[in-house]
């Protein structure tokens, strides 16, 4: 069972609670290693990542700490393949469930719930999927 490392942890410092344990519960579920990229962001971190072309909105969860990205880790090495996102998706999805918390992946900007049919390649949002980016809806 994975667990989050010291370096996750900080960087899910201002994080919603509910979202901390949707993330512990799918690193312990997942099949895929990953790590906490980024939970809380400032609002000219946000900016910055919109003038990039990285976030296409500055009323990012991310903001008000109900937002974070992960990234997948094989052999030590960060990896953005989508078939690992998928993976590490069902995780999430099934940690969700789990706690009773309703959670949007970016990868399909749905909610992962029971009631949602399995995530499929063939669901993805035509705009900016973000694989990365899980955030509590509502």
């Amino acid at each position: 069972m994975k667990q989050l490392s010291e370096r996750d942890y900080l960087r899910l410092k201002g994080v919603d609670p509910r979202l901390i344990s949707v993330v512990e519960r799918a690193a312990e579920l997942s099949d895929v290693d990953f790590f906490v990229t980024e939970g809380l962001r400032t609002r000219e971190r946000q900016a910055v990542l919109v003038a990039k072309g990285a976030s296409q909105t500055m009323n990012s969860k991310h903001i008000v700490g109900k937002a974070v990205d992960i990234a997948a880790m094989i052999d030590g090495e960060v990896r953005w393949d989508w078939p690992l996102y998928m993976r590490i998706a069902e995780a999430f999805k099934a940690a969700a469930e789990e706690l009773g918390v309703n959670v949007v992946w970016g990868g399909t900007w749905k909610p992962l719930s029971v009631t949602d049919v399995p995530i499929k390649a063939g669901q993805l949002s035509r705009a900016f999927p973000d694989g990365p980016h899980y955030e509590i809806k509502g």
